[in-house]
């Protein structure tokens, strides 16, 4: 899968990949995203998102160190959600785009607050992959008290 991978970032193709691994590098694509939209990645959040590529794609570290230097790379490059949002849309399930969300929550407080970008992001990608506005919601409230975070 990884060298797929490599080997697709080598080739710097605009369209994205049709394949077996596009959904895993979809949602990390979407992870960094959520770590990089308010123009800082910090630690806690490339932490974050690497802790959730191994524990739902049951990556190796190796793998997962891989599979996120990839979705950086796309994160950086990609000039929309949609690509990232419409394979979403296209192979999951409806419980798996609202596991997406609650993901992206993770991610978005992994530095213990939430930046106005970060929840913009987080609404237009709930729009993108047709999760409403009252399920995000409870996604956030149980990524929250996972976290130990109080709500606001």
């Amino acid at each position: 899968m990884i060298d797929r991978l490599m080997a697709w970032l080598k080739e710097e193709r605009d369209d994205f990949p049709r394949g077996q691994d596009e959904p895993q590098l979809a949602v990390a694509a979407l992870l960094m995203e959520a770590a990089l939209v308010d123009g800082r990645l910090q630690p806690a959040e490339r932490a974050a998102v690497h802790n959730l590529l191994e524990r739902r794609f049951g990556l190796s570290v190796a793998a997962a160190d891989q599979l996120a230097a990839a979705a950086e790379h796309e994160a950086e490059n990609a000039t929309q959600l949609f690509g990232f949002t419409r394979t979403v849309n296209e192979r999951f399930a409806r419980e798996r785009r609202i596991e997406l969300i609650e993901m992206l929550w993770e991610v978005a407080y992994a530095d213990g607050a939430l930046d106005p970008l970060e929840d913009t992001m987080l609404r237009q990608v709930g729009g993108l992959i047709d999760v409403p506005d009252h399920e995000r919601g409870e996604a956030r409230r149980r990524v929250l008290q996972r976290l130990g975070i109080p709500e606001e």
